[in-house]
């Protein structure tokens, strides 16, 4: 930035010069759109954080432009930061009110990093109705004044992106697969398999198609063998667990597709992942509940350690099912509960069986607005319509009780929580998206004892003390524990490597074309 330094020091050998007067203005002007840069030199009296003469403000710019010109590391546009442009300006700049203009630009370029590394490029309710998730963003002008005072701006900025495990793992993913790009992916896909798919015995040219497909992807050890064999039936099991497919070993329809998914869009899943790992840059709990939907898990993690997994459904795919994605905290669960049916359920799927037949779903309570059980023998229900029908159902505790035995209560305006099923046969399922927005759990009882062990010596007993009286029961957790309801189509497994779902709701592909159309693109690495 040659001639900055000089010009600063004319412009500082007294501040109450015209030079300074012509700097202060400068800034003000170039800040009069962004109220808090405008604010942050207010509050500062103008001082210069990048144009300064001194080395505090030579390390600042330099750790700068160093951070934007790594930004696609970030999975991030390097394009939106218009270093080139920048640093044209810095070399252009001749005048004091020059330097005003450099230092807005400057701070301009900062916040728009920090924010994008830290908490994301994208406003993630604006890419997806169903991402309702309050991003932990902070305060702009905090970034500034802590940059200034930071005596290690590049750490500073190296501090910035999400401190986990799991960005980490994204980004070595990130880099891995950019590499394997380069030097030409994973080969050719490999040819269908007519009837059922690959097994243990096929041979032929398929099969040496899916050995050598295998072998680049990391999963068989080099061989010969031309055959179906159990070391391949290990391979694809290993790949299936890797996928959430259903690990029978054999390669039918639904493996190859996966397998045959271009390293483009395992890559996509990734830079996306890091996204949604920006968005979510925030303390989760030293105990928390963790949904990914794409997994159709449900977890306790216990400092950083699945203590707890059972298997979920979550909602099916239709505009008005789809499971929503946020942050809460469960503070409760009801045991024995009942099911208040949710208006949307009534009007499209009850009242046409009420209109048809007034004794239709027998096993639920008609009530009106005082909660007087309605005479079904009496009631005309063929004369309402959705938006008249002045009625409300509940379905009593019991067996056949939609919820189940019990239900986690983490009170939302979106009326999702976790809660059993009587339709257990569900999840036996490889993609299992069936409910109608909440998320049913596999092992209800056992999820249950494990929330309630940090407040009671023997969390079965009382759980199942509670059960047997059939009545409707609130047990209040002492301590609430944070859920965070994710939906993740790359994520690292416990042994580090990273495992890849199915974009089920189509979220994923929707994200990558924001971030496309944003700026970011995919790159290959050589070496």
């Amino acid at each position: 930035m040659a001639g900055v330094a000089a010009l600063w020091a004319n412009a500082v050998s007294a501040l109450d010069t015209a030079g300074f007067v012509a700097f202060r203005q400068a800034v003000a002007e170039a800040a009069s759109t962004d109220a808090d840069i405008a604010a942050f030199y207010r509050e500062t009296g103008y001082q210069p954080v990048w144009t300064a003469g001194d080395e505090a403000a030579r390390d600042r710019r330099a750790a700068l432009i160093q951070a934007l010109e790594g930004a696609e590391h970030h999975g991030l546009a390097p394009a939106r930061y218009r270093v080139d442009a920048l640093m044209q300006q810095m070399r252009d700049a001749r005048s004091v009110r020059d330097l005003g203009l450099v230092e807005v630009a400057l701070s301009t370029a900062f916040l728009t990093y920090a924010r994008d590394v830290q908490t994301g490029m994208l406003v993630p309710s604006r890419v997806d109705s169903g991402i309702v998730r309050e991003v932990p963003y902070r305060d702009r002008r905090e970034h500034l004044q802590r940059l200034a005072a930071s005596a290690a701006p590049q750490a500073y900025l190296r501090a910035l992106p999400p401190d986990t495990r799991e960005y980490r793992a994204l980004q070595k993913e990130k880099l891995r697969l950019e590499r394997l790009l380069g030097q030409g992916g994973w080969g050719p896909a490999v040819p269908g398999v007519p009837g059922e798919g690959a097994k243990p015995g096929s041979d032929g040219p398929q099969v040496v198609a899916l050995r050598n497909r295998l072998i680049a992807m990391g999963y068989l050890p080099r061989t010969l063998s031309a055959s179906y064999d159990a070391a391949m039936q290990a391979a694809i099991r290993d790949f299936q667990d890797a996928h959430g497919l259903t690990p029978d070993g054999v390669a039918g329809k639904g493996t190859m597709s996966e397998i045959n998914r271009p390293i483009e869009a395992r890559l996509k899943s990734v830079i996306v992942a890091m996204e949604r790992e920006r968005w979510t840059n925030m303390e989760r709990g030293s105990r928390h509940i963790l949904v990914n939907q794409t997994d159709f898990t449900a977890r306790i993690v216990d400092d950083g350690r699945v203590t707890f997994e059972t298997r979920s459904v979550i909602g099916k795919n239709t505009s008005d099912r789809r499971s929503p994605e946020f942050s809460d905290r469960m503070e409760h669960m009801i045991i024995n509960p009942s099911w208040y049916v949710p208006r949307s359920i009534i009007t499209k799927e009850y009242l046409p069986k009420l209109r048809a037949n007034p004794n239709a779903l027998a096993h639920m309570e008609i009530t009106d607005r005082r909660g007087r059980r309605v005479n079904r023998a009496s009631a005309n229900f063929a004369q309402y319509s959705a938006g008249s029908f002045p009625f409300a159902m509940r379905q009593p505790p019991g067996s056949r009780n939609a919820l189940g035995k019990v239900k986690f209560m983490f009170p939302n305006k979106y009326n999702i929580y976790l809660h059993d099923t009587p339709q257990k046969h569900l999840f036996d399922r490889e993609v299992r998206a069936f409910s109608h927005g909440c998320i049913r759990l596999s092992d209800p009882f056992d999820f249950a004892y494990a929330l309630l062990a940090r407040q009671s010596d023997d969390p079965k007993g009382d759980f199942q003390r509670i059960l047997r009286t059939g009545r409707e029961t609130k047990v209040t957790l002492k301590e609430p524990v944070p859920i965070h309801l994710i939906y993740r189509t790359a994520v690292s497994g416990e042994r580090g490597r990273m495992e890849y779902r199915r974009d089920v709701y189509g979220r994923d592909a929707r994200i990558w074309k924001a971030l496309n159309d944003a700026g970011v693109a995919l790159r290959s690495v050589q070496g």
